[in-house]
Order: structure tokens, then sequence, then C-alpha cells
């Protein structure tokens, strides 16, 4: 980013990149010390041809603006619209300058017009988490995922974080006319746009798209308005599944005809997901021993067909505290032991840091079975969902009612739906003693897994820093948990 003087009042401000948040904050930042006004203010992104002159003075002033500003700013900066920096600094003068409600009046011609474009932009990368489709290159030892999309917007580094969250354990890339980027496994970078001309076409995994497509269209229940609404005919080049849309929708009406033809029947359960007493729920588990063995031939949801065993919690019987995670890994459902794969290591390591005796604590899982999907030779974790979550705290219940412990702690928010029933935002809950459910008390803090999907080594260690500190204060509250010194 630069900034130049042009004339005595004239600046103009010349930006790295087209979604540049951090140039904008920083230009406008010293502009709004020097209390230069945004009609003496141009931006653009650079391009090589700077005019010469000498940039604003540097100002020690510090102002505050409101976080819903800064949440704007870095969705409108992503925008299409040339305009959107002027606008920007045009609205953060006028906050500073004592309209602090500004945001709120959405009849504000301003505005409207910047959360209009947030819209858009949101709209944009909920589009691309729903219609950009991975193909597989290369031999199976040396497998890579290649995905083309067109955004509307300059979204594709915005995006980087949800894709390395979501596929931290493949190796992909991701084309767009506006850039490209790059993980594998560890590292990310970037390149040049490809055209779509340029990108695979086809995989194995189109079939299974089509497949998958075929079998949820309900005819029934077919609105093309909605349809095109939600999945405009510009993204079907990217899908595999949409050359089967004109065949489905030819035979839509035949296929209602003949469901309406047909006799009614009874809801059908789906298998392992029936919420009624089982013959094995009528136990009364004495001890943390039986319920471990009874536990082998649990069938309550699916996930059982494909794990090799059901992975119980462990640790002491009496243990005051109990960490409840996500689900067992791909080491753990080998091992039949929970936290015992890279990040049961890194939990072990902050506990020691924390002073914590490992021995005084239970470990265990919201989900008893491992869930993941095939990809050549491994196994690739999928997040349980809310019916296997449900299905399996009845485990997770008898587990602490037999232990009894003080405190319950929830490593990220699978396992703090599993303890509080509803959606949880870890970083509004984290380091406070709360009420999880009636007669459980306990902490919300993040999963060590988390950690080790972090790209950047500084946020790594940052984040490491931050779980510690979580466990010294879960520490403070419980002192017979310390490790001797």
């Amino acid at each position: 980013m630069s900034c130049q003087f042009l004339d005595e009042k004239m600046f103009r401000v010349a930006l790295s990149r087209e979604d540049a948040f951090e140039d904008f904050r920083d230009a406008a930042r010293g502009l709004i010390g020097a209390e230069v006004s945004p009609r003496d203010v141009t931006w653009r992104v650079r391009d090589g041809d700077l005019l010469g002159g000498k940039a604003p003075p540097e100002s020690s002033i510090s102002f505050s603006v409101p976080a819903a500003y800064v949440r704007l700013a870095e969705n409108v900066v992503c925008h299409r619209d040339p305009e959107r920096f002027a606008l920007l600094y045009e609205l953060l003068w006028r906050i500073t300058r004592g309209e602090r409600e500004l945001l709120s009046i959405a009849s504000d011609p301003l505005v409207h017009r910047l959360q209009r474009m947030e819209k858009s932009v949101r709209r944009d990368m909920h589009k691309m988490t729903a219609f950009l489709r991975f193909r597989r290159v290369g031999a199976e030892e040396d497998e890579h995922f290649v995905a083309w999309f067109e955004p509307e917007h300059f979204i594709l580094c915005r995006m980087a974080d949800f894709f390395i969250g979501r596929f931290a354990a493949m190796r992909w890339s991701i084309l767009t006319p506006q850039g490209a980027l790059h993980w594998d496994g560890k590292e990310l970078t970037d390149s040049v746009g490809v055209a779509h001309a340029d990108a695979p076409k086809s995989d194995a995994l189109e079939d299974w798209w089509r497949t998958y497509y075929r079998a949820t269209f309900n005819p029934a229940r077919v609105n093309l308005d909605a349809m095109r609404a939600q999945m405009p005919k510009k993204y079907w080049h990217n899908m595999p599944e949409t050359d089967l849309i004109p065949g489905l929708l030819a035979e839509a009406d035949a296929r209602t005809r003949e469901m309406v033809k047909q006799a009614p029947t009874a809801p059908r359960r789906a298998k392992g997901i029936d919420m009624r007493k089982h013959e094995i729920e009528e136990t009364d588990f004495r001890s943390l021993t039986t319920a471990r063995k009874a536990a082998e031939h649990c069938e309550r949801c699916p996930l059982y067909k494909h794990a090799t065993q059901t992975v119980f919690g462990e640790g002491s019987a009496d243990a005051p505290l109990v960490f409840v995670g996500e689900q067992p890994g791909d080491q753990e459902d080998l091992a039949g032991k929970p936290f015992v794969g890279p990040a049961g290591q890194m939990f072990d390591r902050a506990l020691a840091e924390a002073g914590i005796d490992r021995t005084r604590v239970y470990v265990t899982n919201a989900v008893k079975h491992f869930k993941f999907e095939p990809r050549g030779k491994r196994r690739i974790h999928q997040k349980p969902n809310n019916n296997e979550v449900d299905a399996c705290r009845w485990w997770l219940d008898q587990e602490l009612g037999l232990i009894k412990p003080q405190i319950v702690v929830a490593l990220g928010a699978t396992a703090a739906r599993a303890l509080t029933g509803r959606d949880t935002t870890i970083s509004r809950s984290r380091g406070r003693l709360m009420t999880l459910r009636e007669g459980i008390e306990g902490f919300i803090t993040v999963h060590p897994s988390f950690l080790l999907r972090l790209p950047n080594e500084a946020a790594k260690a940052a984040e490491y820093k931050k779980f510690v500190a979580d466990l010294k204060l879960i520490a403070r509250h419980l002192p017979e948990i310390k490790k001797a010194a």
C-alpha cells in the first residue's frame, strides 16, 4: 500500500490487492488522524503507474470504531464495486465525526448501499461453499483435488480459512479467473488466475454426485423459481449433478402422480436414530466397566457400521474433572482408546504445562464411533451431525452419572452441543465457569485438533498459549487435580 500527496489537498491511496482490508485500514487510520476529508482522497488498486509525491503526515491520534463497522468493511472490501474503498472511508469519516450510531440507521443512503454490498459478498461466499466441486487428479498415492469456480467478487482469499478447515487433510487447489489457491496439507500458496477451459473436466467422483442428487430429488416439491434462485444456472457447469436436472424435471409430474396413488405408510425412522428406550438402555449400570462393555454393542446410530469399534471414555472412576471431545479419530478408532492421536498428544502436553495431573481426569467423546470418509487408503474425519450427537448423548449421560465430576469441560463445538443441548459459539463462551445444563458446571474451550489445523505457526503458538491458559483457569477451580511438584 502506498499513499501519495497530489496537491495541497488531494491524496491518492494505492492498495496492494483488490481485497486489501489491512491496507485500507492502515491508510484510513492515518488519513482520519490527519483529518483528511473524504473528498480529498482517491482510492485505487495498485497497477504500477503511481504518481510521485509525499505521503500524508502520520498521526498519533487514537480513535475507536464500532465492531460492526470492522465486520462490514472486511466484507465490503471484497466487493467488485470500484468505489467501495471511498464509500467505506466516507462512512468511517462520519462515524468519527460524531455519528456513532450511523450503522443502525438503515435508511441512510450510504449505509443502505454498503449493507447491500455486504449482503452480495456474503451471498457470493455462500455460493462458493455450496457450488464448488473438487475433482481428483493424479494417482492414488499422489492424489490432488482441483476445483474451478467463478466468484462475482474478490472473495477467494477470504474463503481460504474455510476450505483449509474443511479439507485440512487433503491436498487441493481452487482455481478462479482472479487467482488460484493451493494447499499442500501444511502451507497455503497462491498463483495467477486460470480460465475454465484449463481446469480439470471430470473424475470418478462425478458419478457419486449424480447418484446422491438423484436419490435426494423430490419430484413433488419441484419449484423452478426457487431452484433458479438457490442454484443459479451460471454455476451449473461446475456441478456434475446438474446435467440430470432436465430429465428429472421432465419426469417429475409422472413420478408425483405415482406417489399419490400409493397407499399411505407410517413414517419410517432411520435405523439407530430411534430415540425410544432400547433394551440395553434399561440396564442399571453399576460401574464404568459394565457400561463400557455394553457400549461395545451399541447401534444407536449408523456410525457403528463402518467404525472399527466403540471408543468409550477412559480415566479415573471418581475423577473430579471430565473432558469431553468430539469423536474418536483414526488412531483412536484403531486403538480403542480416546485421545491417543496427534490431538491427544497435544492435549497431554497442554495438561502438563497447566499443571494438571492426567491420572486424576476422565476423557471421553460426545460421539463414540469414528465418522469418516474413505479417500484412497486414508480415512478423512467428518464432523458428526446433530442426530448422531443426540443419539450418543445417552452414553455420555451414563458416564457423567457414574463419575459425578465437579467440573466438565467441553472441547469444541460438538462437545458443547452434547453437554448444553444447543449450538454454542466457543469464542463467546470460553474463559468462564458456567452451568452447561442442570446439575453440570463446567467450561467450554477449543478442541486440540483446532490447533493442529491452523496453517500459520504464529497463530498456532498463540492459540496454544490461550488453550493452556484455559486449562490453568480450570485447575484453579480444582486444586485437587494439580500435579505434584
